[in-house]
C-alpha cells in the first residue's frame, strides 16, 4: 500500500564531496621534501667531515696539543717553583755559613787574643825581671830587644821573619853574654809554654864543617817543628865558617824555614873590653869586621875554603837585624846563670 520514493544524489554534489575529501586526504609534499634536504645536509656534512683527513688530523693535533700544553704548563710552574724553592734553601745555606764564621771567629779572636794577651803579659813580667837583675846594661839593649821580640807574640799577625838577635861582648863580660842571652831566650819561650835550642860553637869549632852543617839543620828544624819557639846559638865565631852558612835557611828576610820564632846569636870578640862610648852603628860595623877576618882569613885554609866574601856578605846581611852590646855584670854566680 505505501509507495517508495527513491531519490538519486545529485551528481554535481557528489562531484564537490569527492573533490573536497581529495582536497583534505591529499598528502603534503613540502615537509618530506625539507626532512629529506636536511637529511641529506647532515649526511653530507658527515660524510665530509669522515672523507677530510687533513681535517680528522688537524682537529686530534689541536685537542692533543690542548691537552699536552695543559700538563706542560704543569710542569713548568712545577720547576719554576722548585728552582725558586732551591735557591731559596740554598741562600739560607749561605746565610747560615756566614753566620757561623763570624761567631766562630769571635770566639777564636776573642780566645787567641786573651791568649795573647796572657803571653804578652808573661814576657814583659819575665823582661822587667832580668832589667832588674842585669843593671848595667845599657837601656836600649832592653827597649829593643824587647820590641823585636814582641811582635812575634801575637799569634794573629802574620809573621813574615824570625826575630834576628846578635849579642856581643869583649871578653871580660863573656859570663854576662851567655847568661843574659839564656835568660832572654828562656822568657821569650816560657811566656808560651815552650823550650829552647841550645847550640855551642865551641863544641864544633874543630869538627868538619859540612857535618856541623848537617848537625845544625837538623837541630833547628827537628826543635822548630815540635813547638820550640827560639834558638841560642852561642859563640857564633868559632863555628866552621862554611857551617855558618845554614843560617840563610833560618835567618832569611823572605823565605825562611820557621817564620814565627827567635834566633839569639852571641860573638865575643877578642879584645878585652866594649866601650861604652860606641854606638850602636858602630858596635856592629866591629862585629862585622870581626866576623870577615876570622871567617874568611886565608891563615884558617878549611875556613877559607868554605866561606868567601860574597857568601859571608850575603850572611851578615840576614843575622845583623839587630846587633846588641852587652856589658860586664857584678854578682852574676860563677857556675850557672839565673
Amino acid at each position: 500500500g505505501g509507495t517508495a520514493v527513491y531519490f538519486e544524489e545529485n551528481p554535481v554534489k557528489e562531484n564537490a564531496k569527492a573533490s573536497d575529501s581529495n582536497k583534505i586526504e591529499k598528502p603534503n609534499i613540502h615537509a618530506p621534501l625539507k626532512e629529506i634536504k636536511a637529511d641529506f645536509l647532515g649526511k653530507n656534512q658527515d660524510c665530509y667531515s669522515t672523507s677530510s683527513p687533513q681535517s680528522r688530523s688537524k682537529s686530534r693535533h689541536q685537542s692533543s696539543t690542548e691537552s699536552r700544553s695543559q700538563p706542560l704548563a704543569k710542569n713548568d710552574g712545577e720547576l719554576q717553583n722548585g728552582f725558586h724553592k732551591m735557591w731559596i734553601l740554598l741562600l739560607a745555606l749561605l746565610i747560615s755559613a756566614a753566620l757561623l764564621y763570624i761567631l766562630w771567629s769571635g770566639i777564636q779572636g776573642g780566645s787567641s787574643s786573651r791568649r795573647d794577651a796572657e803571653v804578652l803579659q808573661e814576657f814583659r813580667a819575665r823582661m822587667e825581671k832580668l832589667k832588674n837583675t842585669y843593671q848595667s846594661q845599657n837601656p836600649s839593649l832592653w827597649r829593643r830587644a824587647h820590641a823585636s821580640l814582641e811582635k812575634r807574640l801575637n799569634s794573629s799577625h802574620v809573621h813574615l821573619e824570625p826575630a834576628i838577635l846578635l849579642l856581643t861582648a869583649g871578653r871580660e863580660a863573656e859570663k854576662a853574654l851567655r847568661c843574659l842571652s839564656n835568660a832572654i831566650a828562656n822568657a821569650f819561650a816560657s811566656s808560651q809554654n815552650a823550650t829552647t835550642i841550645n847550640i855551642n860553637g865551641v863544641d864544633k869549632a874543630v869538627l868538619d864543617s859540612d857535618a856541623v852543617k848537617l848537625e845544625m839543620d837538623t837541630e833547628l828544624s827537628s826543635g822548630f817543628s815540635e813547638g820550640k819557639k827560639v834558638a841560642v846559638v852561642h859563640r857564633f865565631e868559632s863555628l866552621p865558617a862554611g857551617s855558618t852558612l845554614i843560617f840563610y835557611k833560618y835567618c832569611d828576610h823572605e823565605n825562611a824555614a820557621f817564620k814565627d820564632v827567635a834566633l839569639l846569636l852571641t860573638v865575643l870578640l877578642d879584645e878585652q873590653s866594649l866601650r861604652k862610648s860606641l854606638t850602636f852603628p858602630e858596635v856592629e860595623e866591629k862585629v862585622r869586621d870581626f866576623l870577615w877576618t876570622k871567617f874568611t882569613s886565608s891563615d884558617v885554609p878549611s875556613s877559607y875554603n868554605g866561606m868567601d866574601t860574597d857568601k859571608l856578605s850575603g850572611l851578615w846581611s840576614r843575622i845583623s837585624h839587630l846587633v846588641l852590646p852587652v856589658w860586664p855584670e857584678k854578682g852574676l854566680p860563677l857556675e850557672g846563670c839565673t
